[in-house]
């Protein structure tokens, strides 16, 4: 009598890139929850542009950084002009093509049911690779802002997850199929989703429980200036906690450590933490630099933005639709985020207001409803075998 074989557990390979800690934390939220709901599930995070040509890699990775603190009108230049670009240029097109095929061994040898990829180059890699061979399997683009570049949109890619209906329209007017796009919300570590009072989160963190708190970051790289930011923050008649998370730039964290010593306020100075949940909600407002991941996270977490000159690209774009749908406030100087602070922090019903608005954008099931989208990819593609 025949007798079902046992299938082997799931393989997802999530393709990221080293340029910020975004897109691998948007790989391992979903690889989180896809390990929930399919127990046994593997999953394989890898930094795509090692894939990619030598010198591309390392002007990728290091230089991304450098190019948008010192010369941030230049990459504004490159941003906008790639944004209104009709066709993806030849150069593009080879190195698309050059990584495709320097992935063919991995790919082969984890022999992935399904591939993720958070960042618009492994997405037009992964594109050319199912052009490239028969075999390929099914693709799923997580894009990790509030807006698509057009990076990111190709016809045959087999799922994108994005933010918001009007980035769905926008891959659908572009040529990708309806079905094919979700509106999932960027996707966050699961443990945001968590009630957490404010009180219980502060204890926590190891800060004064009773006391109006504010939240300063600067992403998982500590990118912006930091230290005009805390300085305008202490310049703050109202009795308050700062808390800053400056990620894994060490010499800024010893810096602001120095600083701090000779502020009046409260200062709390961490570097890279994994909690950021109980760190957010911990804080009544969040200074921060508005990236996909981290905007997502304060919409959760119910927390008012004030966005710190974002920089060129899509944090602009990002801090566009915040501020137009009431739950961020661009500041650009150090006058203005302590104006900004005093105003809030004198209208409990603004900031009610903020976070009102924000719980009606957060997607707290993020993470799940995109390996929902994975987990029906990789099932349908492996049926149940039988063995005689």
């Amino acid at each position: 009598m025949p007798t079902r074989s046992r299938a082997r557990s799931p393989v997802v390979l999530f393709l990221s890139a080293s340029v910020g800690e975004g897109h691998t934390a948007a790989a391992q939220a979903v690889c989180s929850a896809l390990s929930d709901r399919v127990p046994g599930a593997l999953c394989e995070v890898v930094d795509s542009y090692r894939y990619a040509s030598n010198v591309f890699h390392r002007v990728a990775s290091n230089g991304y950084i450098g190019i948008v603190k010192l010369l941030p009108q230049l990459y504004k230049f490159a941003y906008d002009q790639a944004e209104r670009a009709t066709k993806i240029s030849a150069f593009k097109t080879w190195l698309h093509r050059y990584t495709a095929l320097n992935l063919r061994q991995l790919v082969t040898d984890l022999h992935p049911d399904v591939v993720v990829c958070t960042h618009a180059f492994p997405c037009g890699v992964m594109a050319e690779y199912k052009r490239e061979f028969a075999d390929a399997p099914p693709v799923v683009g997580i894009v990790t802002d509030f807006v698509v570049h057009p990076f990111w949109i190709h016809r045959n890619i087999d799922k994108y997850a994005v933010a918001t209906s009007a980035m769905r329209q926008t891959l659908v007017a572009r040529g990708v199929a309806t079905p094919r796009v979700q509106v999932t919300g960027i996707p966050i570590d699961c443990r945001f989703a968590q009630a957490t009072s404010k009180r219980r989160a502060r204890q926590l963190i190891g800060v004064a429980p009773d006391m109006t708190t504010l939240l300063l970051m600067g992403g998982g790289l500590g990118i912006g200036p930091l230290e005009k930011a805390l300085i305008a923050m202490d310049a703050l008649d109202a009795q308050v906690q700062i808390v800053v998370v400056v990620g894994k730039n060490q010499s800024l964290e010893k810096r602001l450590r120095d600083v701090a010593r000779n502020l009046r306020h409260r200062v709390k100075v961490a570097g890279f933490v994994q909690n950021v949940y109980d760190y957010m909600r911990a804080a009544d407002v969040l200074v921060s630099k508005p990236g996909g991941l981290t905007s997502s996270e304060a919409l959760v977490a119910e927390l008012p933005i004030i966005m710190w000159r974002p920089l060129p690209g899509q944090e602009e774009r990002n801090t566009r639709y915040l501020e137009e749908r009431g739950v961020g406030i661009r500041v650009e100087r150090s006058r203005e985020l302590t104006e900004a602070l005093d105003e809030l922090l004198d209208s409990p019903v603004a900031l009610e207001k903020m976070r009102r608005n924000a719980r009606g954008l957060a997607h707290p099931q993020s993470a799940q409803a995109v390996a929902s989208i994975v987990e029906g990819l990789w099932a349908r593609r492996r049926p149940v075998s039988a063995a005689d």
